[in-house]
């Protein structure tokens, strides 16, 4: 068999047509080929000469290496990107061509429908529509060829793709840009009959699987996590469809400060959802993505509600967030929580439903009670209580090999757990790897939600993709030595708050991790008032 290795193919093809192939790429530091999500979905549409490139390794050494096992290599000059199929139709080859700007000699109309491709081969057209978008095209021109393409594609799909595009090096703003193109699938005559559509071909293709299924029954289960965003997200609904009917009406500010609530239940997706998809189950779409995509409503609901004149400018902006808020409770109900219901184990949901009661429902007033989950919380305040309670000398003595010894003094685990929750500071400790090791909790509702499922986890993971370059920053600096604590002061809950990141240091001056102090500051205010 000969065996002729030609660069211009896919990592995922080579990988199949040569055992030997893996072992070579493995060695030149590509661990992720041994995986077979990351080979499944980025190896489809990367090649060896792409992969070098983000990696930043010579192509000439990747080809020494494969000789060296005995593979004759061509194709090294080849475009950096896997072709779409191994041998396309000449109509989808048209589409193709035709989907990018500046194509010569191709005058097929928007709209045209790409025949013969499989999923690698839709994955490569939604990396030809982010080249679109950026090169600036009009968002209705690359909607109506998405709406041709991929009408009738399973919306988890859609998910892998814009996944591994992502993890292929796309740029994150791109993908969130890609992420409106979803709502080509609204584009009917009238508002609800874009809603049905929408609906009609997403759940009709999901409901061959046992997903939605089970999304549907963990929807019905009162109590249960994907009953309260399902809730949430049907009273969000309803909320915009009230504000729209407002608009040019006095009531407008008053509806749209009640949709603003939404940032409660956006706050859940951020702190519950997204970082564990991404995180447990190598999902890193929503996270990267949709979580971009709350975060620009929720600011302009505020830049709105801040506004002095409700001009046609005006009006057209709240248009336009108000659709991509309706938007969003599509892609939640049939993309975000099937993929959850998918992934998520009974722990995880147990972990979570523990996680929810320290926040506040949004637009309802009762979701019910998961008896499963009440049962999990009581187990774990069982366990609690009986670390915190009090010994008698003999059974201290029984345990003093298992106290915290410091050096001037020392305490038993429940004696330090208590002592750090009764200080009215909201504290966390991230270490010198970035990793979540620590927060106080006295059981009160917090200002910064904090949810057991993120121990453990890089702090990155925790916060949404605006944000996180700043707490880079931060923990940069600290880290270097140049500043030994930053302060960030900002309102919330109608009193300022001051929130101080500190470099936590050993005697001899090793960092060893940031902690961050968040401090309610209205009461100072008050008092200096009096």
């Amino acid at each position: 068999m000969s065996k002729t290795l030609d660069l211009s193919k896919s990592v995922h093809d080579l990988a199949q047509e040569f055992p030997g192939f893996t072992q070579v790429m493995v060695s030149l530091g590509f661990t992720d080929v041994t995986k077979p999500a990351a080979l499944n979905t980025v190896g489809r549409v990367i090649t060896v000469p792409r992969g070098c490139s983000i990696k930043g390794i010579s192509l000439d050494d990747a080809v020494k290496a494969f000789e060296a096992a005995g593979f004759a290599v061509t194709g090294r000059g080849a475009s950096q990107d896997a072709p779409a199929t191994a041998s396309m139709p000449s109509t989808a080859s048209a589409a193709a061509e035709a989907s990018t700007p500046g194509a010569q000699g191709v005058s097929a109309p928007l709209g045209t429908k790409a025949e013969g491709l499989d999923e690698t081969g839709r994955a490569k057209l939604l990396a030809s529509y982010i080249a679109r978008l950026s090169s600036g095209e009009s968002l209705e021109d690359v909607r109506a060829d998405f709406v041709a393409n991929f009408s009738d594609v399973e919306a988890g799909e859609i998910a892998r793709a814009e996944q591994g595009l992502i993890e292929g090096g796309a740029k994150i703003e791109d993908v969130q840009r890609l992420c409106d193109v979803h709502s080509a699938l609204f584009h009917g005559v009238t508002r609800e009959e874009k809603i049905a559509n929408a609906e009609e071909t997403v759940m009709s293709s999901l409901a061959q699987g046992a997903g939605d299924l089970n999304t549907r029954f963990l929807a019905n289960l009162p109590g249960h996590p994907v009953h309260v965003f399902s809730l949430e997200n049907q009273a969000i609904s309803r909320q915009i469809a009230r504000t729209r009917a407002a608009l040019g009406t006095r009531t407008v500010a008053e509806e749209l400060r009640t949709l603003s609530q939404l940032g409660i239940h956006y706050a859940k997706k951020g702190d519950l959802l997204y970082p564990a998809l991404k995180v447990r189950h190598g999902y890193s779409g929503p996270s990267d993505v949709m979580w971009g995509v709350d975060d620009e409503i929720r600011a302009e609901l505020r830049a709105l509600l801040g506004a002095r004149a409700q001009d046609e400018a005006w009006r057209g902006r709240a248009e336009k967030v108000l659709t991509r808020a309706d938007e969003m409770v599509y892609k939640e109900a049939n993309i975000l929580l099937p993929l959850c219901a998918q992934n998520f184990t009974s722990d995880e949901w147990l972990q979570m439903y523990a996680d929810l009661k320290g926040y506040d429902l949004c637009l309802v007033d009762d979701a019910g009670t998961w008896d499963a989950g009440e049962e999990y919380c009581r187990r774990r305040a069982s366990t609690a209580e009986r670390g915190a309670d009090d010994q008698d000398v003999a059974a201290v003595a029984a345990v003093a090999a298992g106290e915290v010894q410091l050096p001037t003094g020392r305490l038993t685990p429940a004696q330090l757990d208590a002592m750090l929750n009764a200080i009215p500071l909201e504290i966390t400790f991230v270490d010198d790897a970035d990793i979540n090791r620590y927060w106080n909790d006295d059981g009160e509702k917090k200002l910064f939600k904090r949810p057991s499922s993120a121990l453990g986890r890089e702090v990155w993971s925790c916060h949404p993709p605006k944000v996180q370059e700043m707490v880079r920053r931060v923990i940069s600096t600290l880290k270097s030595g140049e500043q030994d604590s930053v302060d960030i002061w900002m309102e919330r809950e109608g009193e300022p708050v001051l929130v101080r990141y500190m470099a936590v240091r050993g005697r001899r001056g090793a960092y060893m991790g940031t902690m961050e102090v968040v401090q309610r500051m209205g009461f100072a205010r008050e008092h200096f008032k009096a």
